[in-house]
């Protein structure tokens, strides 16, 4: 191939990028507005979004493509293809999101809830002080699988004339008539995009965890080595290291008599 079709892929390729990011960020905000009110207490805001998910999961973002595209002018709104490739896309992608975020708020500990309710939070502090910052560790993974799942899905937007990757390599195949060698090249730029975003939210799961003191790789709850001299054989103090738990003897041996750090004696009397 010559210069001038390398540049038109890559003018397709950066075209890709920009529907990809748009397209994300509608997603993302879609995602937790419809999955924050799939646990309002209010039936009718949980009616909404649900029939928001369910009719944009049901249907094809090819066919919403057109109808944003061909059908909405007679209504009166003109869509550029660009802008009608990236509402398709967002809200569509952003239905599935909405369930991962609603499934990540439900995984958090109910005790974590009650102890922002015994500290007199308002709902929006318990969200975003307490739900938010442990539920957002566990969405970063299928988050990362729903970007790569969005970058592969902005080829339906060639159907619009947008000239992204997949359109400029039809055009390059028509010009070249060589298909194995235009279609690998796309291949590995989705390829490289693709890995770029997993990386990236790789990373950002990592941040993640550590700002919530989940070390990368550990499972909570896992007991881990308690260093020496942080358990006082005085007293058998309980120490909780890194998210586990470590329990130390009693003094003495452990006699049944003897009265444990932070509990009552038993068959004894307490001197």
């Amino acid at each position: 191939m010559t210069t001038g079709l390398y540049e038109l892929l890559l003018r397709g390729l950066w075209l890709t990028v920009q529907l990809t990011v748009f397209s994300a960020v509608l997603a993302a905000a879609v995602a937790f507005l419809a999955g924050l009110a799939r646990l309002s207490r209010r039936w009718i805001v949980r009616f909404v979004a649900g029939v928001y998910v369910e009719f944009f999961r049901g249907t094809s973002a090819l066919v919403l493509m057109f109808w944003l595209f061909f059908a909405l002018p007679l209504l009166g709104w003109q869509l550029a293809a660009l802008w009608a490739g990236t509402l398709a896309l967002g809200l569509s992608y952003g239905a599935y999101g909405s369930e991962i975020v609603r499934g990540a708020l439900r995984a958090v500990p109910p005790a974590q809830r009650e102890a922002a309710i015994a500290l007199s939070f308002t709902p929006a502090q318990r969200m975003l002080r307490v739900l938010l910052p442990q539920a957002l560790p566990e969405m970063v993974p299928p988050f990362a699988n729903l970007l790569v799942e969005l970058l592969k899905g902005t080829a339906l937007a060639s159907v619009l004339g947008i000239g992204e990757l997949a359109f400029s390599a039809q055009l390059v195949r028509l010009a070249t008539g060589d298909s194995a060698q235009v279609y690998a090249i796309i291949l590995v730029m989705y390829f490289v995009v693709a890995f770029v975003i997993t990386r990236a939210m790789r990373l950002l799961e990592r941040r993640a965890k550590a700002s919530v003191g989940r070390a990368p790789g550990r499972s909570r709850g896992r007991p881990t080595r308690v260093p020496p001299g942080a358990i006082d054989p005085a007293v058998g103090a309980t120490a909780t290291v890194g998210g586990g738990t470590a329990g130390g003897g009693t003094a003495g041996g452990a006699s049944p008599g003897t009265a444990a750090a932070g509990g009552t004696a038993t068959g004894g009397d307490v001197a």
